[in-house]
């Protein structure tokens, strides 16, 4: 089996980003699995077309694409992209699409097809907070998950892909007051804890994820 992780270029100001810092810690085989790690542009349409060209050249059976998500206490495991680009912030090459459609010949969403409440489980069991997320936001995290669902489901069909985001990390919070973090060591840790359980579980388990609001 072979897995593709990647991780995003530090964006917004920050100085690094800790989706890529903790993919290149991650052990080059996890569970059995081969994987192959790759850094992945801030930028808008750019993000996909460098992971179209690395699932053509590696054929991966398992995509799971990382991102920082600042403010979260949590490792979040995304269930659901949207098909819409609505930036608050430009991207690293200054674009700021709004209210823009992804694909046209897209769906309205697309759901993960990886066992995300496995992975939950999982990483939960080894004291690392992890919760499933319905929204992966509407800047490049939402961007790049939409199109790695799409990839899968006009070219791909055969491959399992999602999205996990994850926290700050502590040199990121110095100047943050009152910030969550989490330390790199527990993300690289929950982040193989994740790819473990997508190894273990065909199908996905029944668990208690749900929100209120």
């Amino acid at each position: 089996m072979k897995i593709l992780i990647t991780g995003f270029t530090p964006f917004g100001g920050e100085k690094i980003n800790p989706s890529y810092e903790a993919v290149k810690l991650l052990d080059d085989v996890i569970a059995g699995a081969k994987i192959i790690k790759l850094e992945i542009p801030t930028v808008f349409r750019k993000s996909i077309e460098a992971l179209d060209k690395a699932i053509k050249s590696e054929k991966p059976d398992i995509v799971m694409c990382i991102g920082q998500a600042g403010g979260r206490f949590e490792i979040s495991i995304e269930r659901i992209a949207i098909n819409i680009d609505d930036a608050r912030i430009a991207d690293n090459e200054g674009n700021v699409p709004i209210d823009e459609t992804i694909y046209p010949d897209g769906e309205n969403a697309y759901f993960s097809n990886l066992p995300i409440k496995a992975m939950v489980k999982k990483i939960r069991e080894n004291n690392i907070p992890a919760n499933v997320s319905n929204t992966a936001g509407t800047f490049v995290c939402n961007h790049i998950m939409y199109g790695l669902l799409y990839l899968i489901n006009k070219k791909y069909p055969d491959i399992k892909g999602g999205f996990i985001h994850v926290p700050f990390i502590p040199e990121q919070v110095m100047d943050k007051r009152n910030m969550p973090y989490m330390t790199l060591d527990e993300i690289v840790n929950g982040l193989t804890y994740a790819i473990e359980a997508v190894v273990e579980n065909k199908e996905d388990i029944k668990l208690s994820c749900g929100k209120i609001c």
